[in-house]
């Protein structure tokens, strides 16, 4: 058993899209591997045996060519309204949810080192993502994310800086400096993440760094364009290209799985619509699942994004979608006999009223398309296979459950992961993505083999 981990000096320096090559890589190497985050916070997750964890570890798990897992993301932290659901092990922990935050790592601790141990055991190799930084020194005594997990693995770490934001040598040094001794010695390397432009103009840094600190910089990872989609799912893209059918999808504050749209920017003109004006001239709008279905349905009113969707509805050749929580958003009536979200009145473009209930479904579910009228006859009969996680039960005029959803130009659907189906996104929009998951793993593993030091990589695992 063995371990590596990639911490960050920074979110958003790249640690996901690291530990997603190095999972493809170390599999090339002949290996089993297992990702591991012991916590992370997204509203973008996915079903597995056992739950739901977040999508970096399900992407990562796939990059590794294993069944994703709960133990490999075993605490899933769901923002909402000043606070945060907390999954444990994939399922919802609500007497956890509703402490305040320090009072729950210790809690949380023994969860995190049992399924890690457990990985530990099973893998050959485990690549463990930190969160966050581990110089966050305000929240050193609760950290359950970072060099806790590394002392516990006995894992060497990879520290990554996003060096496309400029100011990498001082974070480097920075977050080294802040750290005890016996943690700064767990750090076996440093990786320039995002790099683009001439390598030539990197020294001295690196050598000047290498002497303050005694850690050699041992790769400078290139700026990828890639097709993963990013943690919170809805990052900012390349401009506009022409020639594609228009797409909006309606970002609301709660906005949640917004990952399964990744695909969809291949084969279509994607834009994130927060103001009533951005669904101008589309010719598909979009309304994602969301975290707090009620609290959206007011921004959508506050907004006019709402009054915006329902004049796209009336308008000749405008589709409109609903998933998961878009799809409640799109019905008439919103019922909350429990106090678990809120009620309201929808947008009333479907004949649908939703009821939201105490407990979660988490499922994964296989099911044949029905029969529909234009614009969606391409759909009818196609065999799909997605995920739910949701907190209603919506119902159509007759009282039937309505899981899949059609009224003239207007569809819903309670599963998530259609627009990753290949056939799906061809009845829709007309083409198949050109370039797949597989591919990129691949891609993202030779930037590793090319631009990292690899024999170092193989020393770490004690690979000759």
């Amino acid at each position: 058993m063995t371990a590596v981990m990639v911490q960050g000096c920074t979110s958003w320096a790249g640690k996901s899209l690291l530990t997603t090559a190095l999972c493809r890589w170390y599999v090339r190497q002949g290996l089993k591997v297992a990702p591991f985050k012991a916590q992370n916070m997204s509203n973008n997750a996915r079903v597995v045996e056992g739950g739901e964890i977040g999508v970096a570890q399900w992407l990562q798990a796939r990059a590794a060519r294993v069944e994703p897992d709960v133990r490999m993301n075993p605490v899933l932290l769901k923002p909402e309204s000043g606070t945060s659901q907390v999954v444990r092990l994939g399922r919802v922990d609500a007497e956890l949810s509703r402490r305040p935050w320090r009072d729950r790592s210790e809690a949380l601790w023994p969860t995190i080192e049992n399924a890690l141990a457990e990985l530990l055991d099973e893998y050959d190799v485990v690549v463990i993502e930190g969160a966050g930084s581990p110089a966050e020194i305000n929240l050193a005594a609760n950290d359950i994310v970072n060099m806790r997990v590394a002392e516990r693995a006995e894992a060497p770490v990879l520290l990554a800086v996003d060096i496309d934001r400029g100011g990498a040598f001082a974070h480097l040094y920075g977050t080294w400096a802040l750290l005890p001794p016996h943690h700064q010695r767990r750090i076996r390397g440093f990786v320039l993440n995002r790099f683009r432009g001439d390598a030539s103009l990197l020294p001295p840094g690196p050598e000047q760094l290498e002497r303050l600190t005694g850690v050699p910089t041992v790769g400078v990872v290139p700026m990828i364009r890639h097709d993963l989609p990013d943690e919170d799912g809805a990052a900012l893209r390349a401009p506009v290209r022409g020639g594609l059918p228009p797409v909006a999808i309606v970002r609301y504050p709660a906005a949640s799985n917004l990952d399964e749209f990744a695909l969809l920017e291949q084969v279509a003109d994607v834009r994130w619509a927060t103001q009533p004006w951005h669904l101008d001239g589309a010719a598909t709008v979009l309304l994602p699942g969301s975290k707090h279905v009620a609290s959206d349905l007011r921004w959508l009113r506050d907004s006019g994004v709402g009054d915006a969707v329902v004049a796209a509805a009336g308008r000749p050749g405008v589709r409109v979608m609903g998933v998961c929580g878009g799809l409640q958003l799109l019905g008439r009536r919103l019922s909350d006999p429990h106090g678990v979200d809120g009620a309201g009145d929808g947008l009333g473009l479907l004949p649908l009223t939703t009821t939201f209930e105490r407990d979660k479904l988490v499922r994964r579910r296989s099911l044949t398309l029905p029969a529909f009228a234009e614009p969606w006859a391409a759909l009818s009969g196609l065999p799909v296979h997605g995920y739910e996680i949701r907190q209603g039960r919506t119902v159509d005029d007759a009282g039937s459950d309505a899981v899949v959803v059609a009224d003239r130009n207007v569809a819903g659907w309670y599963l998530h992961g259609l627009f990753e189906d290949a056939a799906v996104l061809e009845a829709l929009f007309g083409a198949r993505p050109a370039r797949t998951l597989e591919a990129t793993f691949e891609r993202l593993a030779d930037v590793v083999e090319q631009h990292v030091d690899t024999r170092l990589l193989r020393g770490l695992v004690g690979l000759s």
